[in-house]
């Protein structure tokens, strides 16, 4: 019988931050590795426990069926676990803006943006128009790092209020994901980078990305 639960996860991928939540409210959770890289999302035994093929999952004890997509298993723990504040709860605005980001950083810069980059396969099969559909990807990914900068220039620490939130953890895996297409994130994104040293100066964070194997840019 499951009594804690499993995240299903790959290493740098956006499910780190949801790797990061649950060290950050002190779940018992097990950890299982399915490469991205190595497409072992896009096949059995995995499509079987996700059939959308995708990271994260997360199975939750007693619950038949597996929680997926980044922002509905964010916003679940940090309803399940309120007493650590990660979802602004109690300010209506603070939440609609947790939810403004969470959308428009998984919706548009992750799966457009790094989708165009990463994966131009799932927008077109033709492979003579990867080249061009990486260079969109490219362009998106930069106006929305500027956007992103804009945005943690106008807060002296967190992305949203006062208080680190479910949205700062996937700030820092998009932070890790510039650095990995070779943008110089310090040299250009100077909030950004001092929003990734914070976040990197939790506990939590320290042991999710120890877990996962990963480090911040040599730079930051």
């Amino acid at each position: 019988m499951q009594t804690m639960y499993q995240l299903f996860y790959s290493p740098g991928a956006c499910s780190m931050a949801v790797h990061i939540i649950l060290e950050q409210v002190g779940a018992e959770f097990e950890l299982f590795a399915v490469s991205v890289a190595d497409r072992d999302t896009q096949r059995e035994p995995y499509l079987s426990i996700n059939p959308k093929g995708r990271v994260p999952a997360l199975r939750i004890p007693g619950e038949a069926r597996i929680l997926t997509e980044l922002p509905a298993i964010l916003r679940y723990l940090a309803s399940r676990y309120p007493e650590h504040a990660l979802g602004q709860a109690g300010d209506p605005l603070l939440e609609a803006r947790i939810t403004e980001w969470l959308a428009w950083l998984s919706g548009w810069v992750h799966s457009v943006g790094y989708g165009l980059i990463w994966r131009p396969e799932r927008f077109d099969p033709d492979p003579r128009h990867a080249a061009a559909l990486g260079a969109q990807g490219n362009r998106i990914v930069e106006a929305a790092n500027q956007d992103i900068e804009r945005a943690l220039a106008d807060t002296p620490t967190w992305s949203v209020g006062e208080r680190f939130s479910i949205v700062d953890p996937f700030l820092l895996v998009l932070y890790r994901w510039g650095s990995s297409i070779g943008l110089s994130m310090r040299a250009r994104y100077p909030a950004w980078t001092r929003h990734a040293q914070l976040t990197l100066q939790r506990p939590a964070v320290q042991r999710a990305m120890a877990r996962e194997g990963l480090s911040l840019p040599a730079e930051v």
